[in-house]
């Protein structure tokens, strides 16, 4: 597998145990927390392994941003948390933040 897969594989990783962290209310539900801590594992472990052909600096501003913007939107969709105007626009900035990294590389 190429490096950009394994990092989109690390981006979806840490997405799901993000999103069960909340679902863990504190790490009292067991299936959530199991979750968790696979979740954040395999979200390394794909990391690391991206990390044999993608540059550090730009693999970790892609994981990072498009994990924070996918965050955001899951936290607006799934758990009715509000989202600002510019909360919308700081989402889209990291989304245009992401593909400017992307395609300078």
């Amino acid at each position: 597998m190429s490096g950009w897969t394994y990092l989109f594989l690390a981006i979806l990783s840490e997405i799901l145990a993000s999103s069960a962290l909340k679902a863990s209310q504190g790490f009292s539900r067991f299936l959530p927390s199991l979750v968790v801590v696979g979740g954040y594992g395999l979200a390394f472990y794909f990391l690391s392994l991206s990390l044999k052909t993608v540059p550090l600096s730009l693999a970790y501003a892609v994981w990072a941003g498009v994990g924070t913007a996918a965050i955001a939107l899951i936290g607006a969709f799934f758990f009715g948390e509000a989202i600002s105007p510019k909360g919308w626009l700081g989402i889209a900035l990291v989304a245009v933040g992401v593909v400017l990294i992307r395609l300078a590389d």
